[in-house]
């Protein structure tokens, strides 16, 4: 029996013996607690134990905990929402009825089966009536411009410049090949050779229901995605600012892609193309510009028809939704069941239409009162980072003070943007669900190019507001929440500090992190691309990540299959250094107050640490872990739960761990950077 802070939690073997408290938990569950398990052996077990037993994953999901129960429930908000105003009447062109009428036209599914591949054909047609290399070229800029989702060899987009990130320039990236990531066509082992030899299968069977088939199809498209593959960088080579960091003028790039007509694509898109572009992957492009010349016209008809069936198949007929889901969501993700249609309705109208749609979201959900208790917590830990940062034993004073200069410099935006995105002019109609996608993908795609050679617009946001997420722009030395992550069990505006700090708290830590880690902390205050650290102190941290990628290198999934220590670096240093900020921003907000009471048998540290296991905890298919561990930059849920925390004396004396205890990592492996 081991006794901590006398009167407050007792461990007897595994079970835990819980104070009653008249005290209401805001956003933490204490029925979620498995007492069966001891917080130091196994924290994710403990915080969310006998959650994971009481709710088994959906059918319809790849992965389930409190934090993806809140972001489906604000699916439920915005269906109110958008079925609201579809049943409503508004005047043509205001966002309303964009809204309503987009949304309308989605969930309309008798109408979308009966056209089946009839929205796709025309597109197909131009595809199919390409008898030489000119007319390819004409045709992949058709596809850019009509239909923007289509992988048609390459994307071009507008990004700030890291030599100089007040203007925006060009991006152009590697068009999205059909499996998720270059390494699915790569690597020999067993289970990849299964996948290939599936994916196979699902291009034949999308080709037959749109009407396109021949005995060797699938296996010569399949060939020409290995040869892209090939030449694209890893995720771990893209990670390196550096590397994906290439500026060229247009004769220069001309010069690495002669046969394609770009002065023909400039007219097309409207792109006035003046300075340099940044090419993420020359290497891909030169291949691209191969396969222009040298492969055969038979096997561009076959990839490009391809690439529109399955850019298109989720809004087509029951039968390409059908398949669509078979392999992407069921084979790869270990999805049960198809989610409703509605949700996917639901997320379509948020990625088209994303700032008319949260406008009206934000003003149910997000009060003033709320944005405000974020701004607070934000400065907390801001000033907390600022602490760390004096503080670290490693780092010179010449590199503190840079180091100082660009936290000063982070802008926190909370909430929603300060200007709202007009839509006006797209032509959104009931009963043309497919002409409603492509016209608002047109103007997103308008909207983006349009910012090619001016200034930044600061005010722009690259998520929506209700999405559940949140991001740190290097270029912009920004980070960002949108209302859709500022939700239960995430944060709540009367939650108890310890609640919010260790679960939201530890969010904005971790965005802040991400402009200290190993890819944010090449980029100075101002957003360049320029290194502000003397030489030693860069070794230092080196040093410093590379025990977190050891660690995380050691988190295995199933026998053999174990996380990418550098793919997943700079997310675990944000989850690391943000669970400490958010940590001492918590303890620092306690200066000159009384010390909150214990609650439920718990101290504040404890809630703490609690909030974040429950926030982050979340239990995954094995499918969707395997795919995350070749394609996701963030570890799964567990390890993100114990891994950080494994790391940090605060946890252990919260929760009086000793040496040898599962979370408590030797002390000449214990991992801290911030």
């Amino acid at each position: 029996m081991r006794m901590i802070s006398a009167g407050v939690v007792i461990f007897l073997g595994c079970a835990l013996l819980l104070a009653e408290s008249p005290l209401n938990l805001k956003n933490m569950d204490l029925e979620a607690i498995d007492s069966s398990c001891k917080p130091c052996d196994d924290f994710y077990q403990f915080a969310m134990g006998k959650w994971f037993a009481a709710h088994p994953i959906p059918a319809n999901q790849t992965r389930w905990g409190k934090r993806w129960a809140g972001a489906d429930g604000n699916l439920d908000v915005l269906k109110s929402i958008t079925e609201e105003l579809a049943a409503g009447s508004f005047k043509p062109g205001t966002n309303e009825r964009l809204v309503a009428d987009l949304y309308a036209s989605c969930t309309d599914t008798s109408t979308i089966d009966a056209l089946g591949v009839k929205p796709i054909a025309p597109a197909l047609k131009r595809v199919a009536d390409i008898t030489d290399r000119r007319g390819l070229q004409l045709e992949i800029v058709n596809l850019q411009r009509d239909s923007p989702s289509v992988s048609a060899g390459f994307r071009f987009t507008s990004r700030p410049d890291s030599d100089d990130p007040r203007q925006v320039i060009v991006q152009i990236t590697p068009a999205p090949l059909g499996l998720p990531d270059r390494d699915y066509y790569l690597k020999d082992d067993a289970k990849s050779k299964a996948t290939r030899e599936r994916y196979r299968q699902h291009i034949e069977t999308l080709l037959k229901l749109a009407g396109l088939s021949s005995n060797d199809a699938a296996d010569r498209i399949l060939a020409m995605e290995t040869s892209f593959a090939r030449e694209q960088l890893s995720r771990v080579e893209r990670r390196d600012p550096y590397k994906t960091n290439t500026h060229l003028t247009s004769s220069t790039l001309e010069g690495l892609m002669p046969h394609f007509d770009w002065a023909h694509y400039y007219r097309t898109t409207g792109v006035k193309f003046e300075g340099s572009a940044n090419v993420v992957d020359p290497k891909y492009i030169k291949e691209l510009n191969r396969q222009l010349q040298e492969t055969s016209l038979e096997d561009w008809r076959l990839l490009l028809s391809w690439n529109v069936i399955r850019a298109s198949a989720s809004d087509l007929s029951a039968p390409f939704r059908q398949e669509a889901y078979e392999f992407h969501d069921r084979f790869l993700g270990g999805q049960n069941e198809q989610a409703p249609r509605w949700k996917y309705c639901i997320e379509r109208t948020d990625a088209l239409l994303g700032e008319a749609l949260g406008k009206v979201y934000v003003e149910r959900v997000f009060p003033p009162a709320a944005k405000a208790k974020m701004q607070e917590m934000a400065k907390f830990i801001m000033a907390a980072m600022k602490d760390s940062i004096l503080g670290l034993d490693w780092m010179s004073q010449e590199t503190k003070q840079k180091a100082l200069a660009k936290l000063a410099t982070i802008d926190p935006k909370v909430g929603y943007p300060d200007k709202w995105r007009s839509y006006a002019g797209v032509g959104i109609a009931r009963g043309d669900y497919f002409g409603s996608v492509r016209n608002a993908q047109r103007l997103n795609q308008d909207f983006e190019l349009a910012q090619i050679g001016k200034p930044v617009d600061r005010t722009l946001w690259r998520m929506t507001t209700p999405t559940s997420n949140a991001y740190y722009n290097p270029l912009l030395n920004e980070i960002v929440f949108p209302a859709g992550i500022l939700v239960p069990p995430m944060f709540s505006a009367d939650a108890e500090d310890a609640v919010n700090y260790g679960a939201i708290g530890v969010v904005i830590g971790h965005e802040i992190s991400h402009g200290f880690d190993d890819q944010g902390s090449q980029f100075d205050a101002d957003g360049r691309l320029k290194s502000w650290w003397t030489p030693e102190d860069r070794k230092r941290f080196t040093a410093r990540t590379d025990c977190v990628v050891d660690q995380f290198a050691n988190y295995f999934i199933e026998p053999g299959v174990a996380h990418n220590g550098k793919l997943v670096l700079g997310e675990s240093i944000g989850d690391l250094a943000g669970a400490r900020i958010a940590y001492l921003a918590y303890m620092k907000s306690l200066e000159g107050k009384k010390r909150p009471p214990v609650i439920a048998g718990f101290t504040p540290e404890q809630r703490f640490f609690l909030s974040w296991g429950q926030a982050r905890g979340d239990s995954i298919r094995l499918e969707q872990q395997r795919r995350m561990v070749i394609t996701d930059p963030h570890p799964t849920a567990k390890f993100r739960v114990i891994g950080p925390l494994s790391n940090m004396p605060e946890f252990q004396k919260a929760f009086g761990c000793k040496a040898g205890d599962a979370m408590v990592r030797p002390a000449e492996k214990a991992c801290r950077i911030w």
